[in-house]
Parts: structure tokens; C-alpha cells; sequence
């Protein structure tokens, strides 16, 4: 290495020849090499800090692993160890400066790691920079690893850090919608299937609806989970485990979980599992199950607000910002429609996952740049809409009451409720007249001599319409006048 004080550069070389660095860089020639090359994304690796915080968790556990079977110097290892913690802890995630998408495999994110990490030691030890004869990036901090071992486990650690953060933002919505049902939980509605009036049922009800599939959400994420528990650390290039030391795989394993926290289990088959990437695509696909249904869930928003004097106009939805440059007074749910974007971008991202997937070839997939990145966007995007979504809409979400009791009372719907006392043709002739005559279905029962008024109020009243209070004796079935059932 030699330093230009004129240029403030440093030159490095490699196999390929020589670069000037910048002086002041922790990252070195590989890095370099790597940005001149992959002007893709314009996103580096820091934008995904889990990422980078799992790569220097790696390079931690390998140091302490490598020291322990005596295969590094203790005083290497331990600065590698320091410089590495001090990368989990947050400082110099700026650094990580290669782009999201790559070629390589991610070898150029396992060298920059390797680079920065071992500057960093270097400049702890009173050194310069690139001083790689003291402290190599390859030969010391890369010591019985390969980017296909180092590069999936750090994917892996990331995102299960990054999982732990998601499942809290996604209780914390479930909540609100369970807070919201326990608000609207005497609020009577219309219910619909097929965007047609159906039976009632209350605002509650509905909102509890939104939080149990959430609930659901949240177990199916939390059992996906284990898939990425499992690394192949020491399997070094193809799983073979060549160049690194017999006891180098169970070492790091224990390092790993315990700077981790994480129940990490080292693969049966490392050969299977350097070349197999499957565990990406089901945990995307539990992610895209997620995505779906809290985009259904924002389609409903939307309907339940439309209006708000044209639609439905059952709720209304926080007024966030205006609406139109054309139409005064124009409010849009711009919260329901940006997580419904993210939902688009997720299944997308998951499509993007099964073809990396499936593009591997013989001993490595060369694509999991690509799968990385799409997950890690697709994980970041829906723990931030869960928050937007449970910030800006649903906390602040009202109901109409008066609006929703009027279409209770004028639909034919609740004659549904009284199929069991006056039988379904006798029903069905009393919707029919209701709809022509635009008459309250409970005066044309009792008009019909089917049902005391008494019976009727008692059998419409918001518990008995929601099945709150279900009906489970046996009825016996009024029959209908002719003059009722001709109608």
C-alpha cells in the first residue's frame, strides 16, 4: 500500500492491479471495483442496517471461532471482534457502500465487509489504512469463510432482526382494529357479499373480522420464521468445507447464537444448502400472504369511506391532506392507497424471489443479491405502511352512526332474521314488496299477521340481527296469508 498526500488517496492492489482509494474510506479496491461496476440501484447495502449489522454479527462470530481452534492470532481476532461490535452497534453503516444489486453472487458485500471491518481494527490498532500486511481482509477477517457461506447467513440473521421489528408493528395494528371493534361494537350495519346488500351485522364485527386475520398474519410469520435458522457456515465454497478447520462449523455455530440470540442450527447438508435457496422463496411468500390480505383489508377502507355523500359513507377515515388541485373540498384515503401499493410491490418482489430462485445453477444460486434485496424492501415497505396505516387511519377512524341506523332500517335484508318464524317464500314475497314500496319490512310482517310487533322489535333488535344472541330453540313456522306470498 502507498499513501498520496497531494490526492489524499491511498493505492490498493488486487489480482486485477492496482486502484486509488480515497484516504479517508474504510472500504478498500474490492469495494471500489464493485461500485465502478454496478451502477444499478443507486441504493447501497446500508439502506438495510439489519443487513449490515448480521454481516459484522458473522465476521464477529468467525473471529472469536477462528481464535478458539487456534487458526488466528488472539491479538487479530480480538480487534476484528471489537471492530465488528462496533458495526453492530451502528457506527460506520456509511461504509457499506456497494449496491443492493450486484454480480457475484455477494461477493462484492462479503469484500466490503471484509474491508471496512478490517479498517476500522486497523485504525483501532494505530495504523493506517490498507495496511493489509498487518491485518488482511482476506486472510484474517475473511479466515475459513467464502461469500457463500458468509453472504446467506447474513441474509438470513438480518432478517429474522428485521422480522422481530415487523411482528411488533403488526400487533400494534391488530390492537387498533381490536380497540375500533370494541368501540363500534353496538354500531348496526349492513353487511354485503358481492358488493349486494346482505344480512346485518355490526361495524364491531367487521373490524374484529380485520384484526383476527391479522392475528393470523402474525402466526404464520412467526412459523416461517424457522427457516431462517438455518446456516451453512463452514461450508466455505460449495459446501465442502475446504479451507476451513474441522472444528470451524460448530464453533462459529455457538458464536453465532450467542451474539445473535437466535436458535441457528447448522445445515445437515451443506452441499444441499449452499446450492438451495428455497427458504427465501417460502419465507417471501409468507410475506406476500401478509401483504394480500392487509391490502384487502385497505380495499374495504376504502369502500366503507367512499363518498362521502355519493358512496357508502359508513366511516369516515382521518383527513390527511387535500384531495385534488381541481376540486375544493376533496379528501382521498391516501393511507388505504399507499399500503395497497405496497402490497403490489411485495407480490412483485415475490415473483422477483421464485425466478432467482429458480435460476440456480449446479453448486450456487449467483442471484441472492436480488433475492436479498427484495426481501429486505419488501419487509421494510410493510413494517412501515402497518405504521402509517395504524398512525394515520385507523386510530382516527369514525363511524356514521346515524347514516348506518338509516340503512339498517330500510333494508330488506333484516327480513333474513324472520325466515325461521314466517318461512322463506312468505320472506322473500315481503322483500319483493318492501323493495316496490319502499315500506319498513317489520310493518309489512305485521300488517301480514305473521308476528305480534312485539315479537318483531324483539327478533330485529341489533343483538338478534348480528347473531349476538342467536336464535337456538326450535321455531315453529307461521304460515303465510295467500294474499302475502302472491305479492
Amino acid at each position: 500500500m502507498t499513501l498520496d498526500a497531494k490526492t489524499r488517496t491511498r493505492t490498493e492492489t488486487d489480482s486485477l492491479g492496482t486502484l486509488e482509494i480515497p484516504l479517508d474510506a474504510y472500504w478498500g479496491i474490492h469495494t471500489a471495483r464493485a461500485l465502478e461496476n454496478f451502477p444499478i440501484a443507486k441504493r447501497p447495502i446500508s439502506v438495510y442496517p439489519d443487513l449490515v449489522r448480521a454481516l459484522a454479527m458473522v465476521k464477529q462470530a468467525s473471529a472469536r471461532a477462528n481464535r478458539e481452534i487456534g487458526v488466528l492470532d488472539p491479538a487479530k481476532a480480538d480487534l476484528i471482534d471489537r471492530a465488528a461490535q462496533r458495526v453492530i452497534d451502528g457506527e460506520f453503516h456509511d461504509e457499506f457502500a456497494v449496491g443492493v444489486i450486484q454480480g457475484g453472487a455477494g461477493t462484492s458485500t462479503n469484500m466490503n465487509a471484509n474491508e471496512v471491518i478490517t479498517n476500522i481494527a486497523l485504525e483501532m490498532a494505530g495504523r493506517e489504512k490498507g495496511d493489509y500486511a498487518f491485518l488482511s481482509p482476506i486472510d484474517d477477517t475473511n479466515r475459513s469463510q467464502s461469500t457463500n457461506d458468509v453472504y446467506p447467513t447474513a441474509i438470513k440473521i438480518g432478517l429474522a432482526l428485521t422480522l422481530k421489528s415487523l411482528l411488533e408493528e403488526l400487533a400494534l395494528l391488530r390492537q387498533s382494529f381490536l380497540t375500533k371493534a370494541d368501540e363500534f361494537h353496538d354500531v348496526l350495519k349492513v353487511g354485503r357479499t358481492q358488493l349486494q346488500d346482505a344480512v346485518p351485522m355490526t361495524l364491531g364485527q367487521e373490524f374484529h373480522g380485520f384484526a383476527t386475520t391479522l392475528g393470523e398474519d402474525y402466526s404464520r410469520l412467526t412459523e416461517n420464521a424457522y427457516l431462517l435458522y438455518e446456516i451453512n457456515m463452514g461450508a466455505t465454497a460449495i459446501g465442502t468445507g475446504i479451507t476451513a478447520h474441522a472444528g470451524y462449523g460448530k464453533a462459529v455455530l455457538r458464536h453465532l447464537r450467542e451474539i445473535t440470540g437466535l436458535d441457528l442450527e447448522t445445515a445437515t447438508d451443506l452441499v444441499e444448502s449452499t446450492s438451495d435457496t428455497g427458504a427465501f422463496m417460502s419465507f417471501s411468500s409468507s410475506l406476500k400472504r401478509n401483504a394480500i390480505k392487509l391490502s384487502k383489508i385497505c380495499n374495504d377502507l376504502r369502500l366503507l369511506s367512499s363518498g362521502p355523500q355519493a358512496g357508502l359513507g359508513e366511516i369516515n377515515l382521518p383527513p390527511r391532506q387535500a384531495g385534488s388541485s381541481i376540486m375544493p373540498g376533496k379528501v382521498n384515503p391516501v393511507i388505504p392507497e399507499v399500503v395497497n401499493q405496497v402490497a403490489f410491490s411485495v407480490v412483485g418482489a415475490d415473483m422477483t424471489v421464485t425466478m432467482a430462485v429458480e435460476g440456480g445453477q449446479l453448486q450456487l444460486n449467483a442471484f441472492e443479491p436480488v433475492i436479498a434485496h427484495s426481501i429486505y424492501q419488501s419487509i421494510t415497505w410493510m413494517r412501515q405502511a402497518m405504521w402509517t396505516l395504524r398512525v394515520n387511519c385507523v386510530d382516527g377512524i369514525t363511524a356514521n352512526r346515524e347514516r348506518l341506523g338509516a340503512m339498517v332500517g330500510s333494508s330488506v335484508g333484516v327480513v333474513t332474521a324472520l325466515t325461521p318464524f314466517i318461512g322463506y317464500a312468505a320472506a322473500a314475497a315481503l322483500a319483493k314488496t318492501a323493495l316496490l314500496t319502499h315500506r319498513n319490512v317489520a310493518d309489512l310482517v305485521v300488517e301480514a299477521g305473521l308476528m305480534s310487533r312485539e315479537e318483531v322489535t324483539k327478533q330485529l333488535s341489533p343483538a338478534r340481527l348480528s347473531g349476538l344472541h342467536p336464535i337456538t330453540q326450535a321455531i315453529p313456522i307461521q304460515r303465510a296469508a295467500d294474499s302475502v306470498v302472491e305479492e
